[in-house]
């Protein structure tokens, strides 16, 4: 009788045993899974800025802290979340996407309006410490400097079809989009069509147009637009034609965007070059020209000129000059410095 109870205790230890060992088994065959098909990613801006406008100001401030999770699904199916902790924390994008073929591509949920060559680039990858250039960042909505539209990162809510076409000679993004920033329902019944088109002729060249046709729902009032009341609906369009160069000694983009906002019209210009002189090192000089209202004249240019280090892949250390030179009201200098850490 005791043979036989040892027995069983034998049998007994040695299924708990292998199912504790297939457990385990399938519990790695999960984790090795998800790492294949869940990628983290987060990056960090901090610095420092003097600006002698208005008595003058100096401060260090944090202007990025980003956390990013993407997730493959499916060979043809993923979803992409975007959070910032800096300052306010909220989510900058949001949104799931299916690859039909190479040529056509959707996206639903909340992304980058793929207005202009900049808007659509990472903070990462923007020579200018104040990011993108002041047309850009009023056309595009990314900074609120457009009281009407407010501060929306450059990003809204919508469905989006893109690909590119011809083995990748032309690139296309067809959007539909609420036309009310991140994070907002539609607040009238219309909705903004986003179109661009890039061509690729040469492998250091691309060149290409963008648009946005609406109408905008006025979440304040603007200076720049006093016939437009705050709660209005309102005409809100947009477009842009420009070009890259990149090449080994230096990288050039450039562009020209105009607006209209009910019936005050706005035009911008930029054109920002980074040569590299050293492997690791940069030369950054910008012009970069914007008139909120071209009846008064209310426009400014700003010249920068720095430099940048790239001590690590994707890590760098910044420093610029600019010169703001106003129509209205007097010039002012910016002096700013930034170190750039992401993993």
């Amino acid at each position: 009788m005791k043979h036989i109870l040892l027995s069983c205790l034998l049998l007994l230890c040695g299924g708990y045993t292998l199912k504790a060992q297939e457990n385990t088994k399938t519990a790695n065959e999960v984790i090795n899974t998800l790492k294949e098909r869940i990628t983290l990613q987060g990056y960090a801006q901090v610095g420092y800025t003097y600006d002698d406008q208005n008595g003058g100001s100096n401060t260090f401030d944090i202007k990025r802290v980003i956390f990013m999770a993407s997730g493959q699904i499916t060979d043809k199916w993923l979803c992409y979340f975007m959070y910032s902790f800096a300052n306010t924390g909220k989510i900058l994008e949001a949104y799931t996407e299916y690859k039909f073929l190479p040529e056509i591509k959707v996206r639903l949920g909340q992304f980058k309006t793929m207005y202009t060559f900049e808007n659509p680039i990472s903070p990462c990858y923007v020579e200018l410490i104040n990011c993108y250039a002041q047309s850009v960042n009023y056309l595009a909505g990314i900074d609120g400097s457009d009281p009407l539209y407010g501060s929306n990162s450059g990003r809204d809510l919508g469905l989006m079809v893109y690909g590119d076409l011809f083995d990748k000679l032309i690139s296309y993004n067809l959007a539909v989009m609420n036309g009310q920033g991140i994070n907002k329902k539609d607040l009238n019944n219309q909705k903004d069509i986003v179109g661009r088109l890039i061509f690729h002729p040469l492998k250091w060249l691309s060149a290409g147009g963008s648009f946005i046709k609406g109408k905008g729902h006025a979440v304040a009032a603007s200076a720049y637009n006093p016939e437009i009341g705050i709660g209005e609906n309102y005409t809100r369009n947009r477009w842009s034609a420009g070009a890259t160069i990149t090449t080994t000694p230096v990288d050039i983009r450039t562009e020209y965007l105009a607006g209209k906002d009910g019936n005050v019209k706005s035009e911008g210009y930029y054109c920002t070059a980074s040569v590299h002189v050293l492997p690791k090192l940069d030369v950054i000089a910008s012009y970069d020209y914007l008139n909120k209202n071209k009846t008064a004249a209310d426009k400014q240019t700003n010249y920068v000129a720095g430099l940048q280090y790239w001590f690590y892949p994707k890590c760098r250390v910044q420093a610029q000059y600019t010169y703001c030179d106003r129509h209205k009201g007097e010039s002012s200098n910016l002096i700013q410095a930034q170190i750039q850490v992401r993993f």
